[in-house]
């Protein structure tokens, strides 16, 4: 992954804001994120259901998030799916400075119907992805369904993110993808909520995170 140009503010004072872009043969997108947000958003992938999709996490998260994406959409999705992923995460990961003061661990059981969906994260800078997700149908619309552990992989590898995702159960393609943002937003709510009583420490016994418990 090249490096991408980013610019941030990591006050909580001012709001935990940040604003990457990641241009390449392939894709051009820039994305702004402020973790102490209302959950407003402005995005435009060039996919719908993608666009429908990080909507749910800003607004659940209360994330504000603005994201505008140029790919090569006459091939396929899957450039723009995953690079759109690694430019959020990134926003994240730049959003949340030193990682001072964070809850850092979050979880949510997220039912949609017949649906019900698990998502627990560490905000540890030790990017890893568990994905216990399957579906039924190749395609939701124009999309391959396949893409979707490809966003949430690139968003946990640049946000610095330990993600465990698992489908409990679920028939609708559609339910199932929707959880699991779902799901996301309201544990990255929780994990990157400041906690007043420890708001000069870094949640770790070793005092950094990335490498360390």
């Amino acid at each position: 992954m090249p490096p991408a140009k980013s610019d941030s503010t990591p006050s909580a004072a001012a709001g935990r804001q940040a604003h990457v872009e990641r241009n390449t043969r392939e894709t051009r997108i820039a994305a702004t994120v402020n973790l102490d947000g209302q959950g407003v958003s402005d995005i435009a992938s060039g996919i719908g259901f993608l666009d429908h999709m990080l909507d749910q996490l800003s607004r659940h998260s209360l994330m504000d998030l603005t994201l505008k994406a140029e790919g090569d959409l006459h091939i396929d999705f899957h450039h723009t799916t995953e690079d759109s992923g690694y430019v959020v995460g990134e926003a994240v990961n730049k959003a949340l400075g030193d990682r001072k003061g964070i809850m850092r661990w979050g979880e949510a059981m997220v039912p949609m119907d017949e649906t019900l969906t698990r998502v627990a994260l560490d905000l540890s800078n030790r990017p890893y992805l568990v994905w216990k997700v399957t579906f039924s149908r190749p395609k939701l619309g124009e999309m391959d369904t396949e893409l979707f552990k490809e966003w949430f992989q690139a968003f946990a590898q640049s946000a610095g993110v330990t993600l465990h995702i698992e489908n409990l159960y679920g028939e609708n393609n559609h339910h199932i993808v929707e959880s699991c943002f779902k799901g996301l937003a309201r544990a990255l709510r929780m994990a990157t909520a400041l906690d007043p009583r420890r708001l000069d420490a870094v949640p770790s016994t070793k005092g950094v995170l990335g490498g360390s418990l």
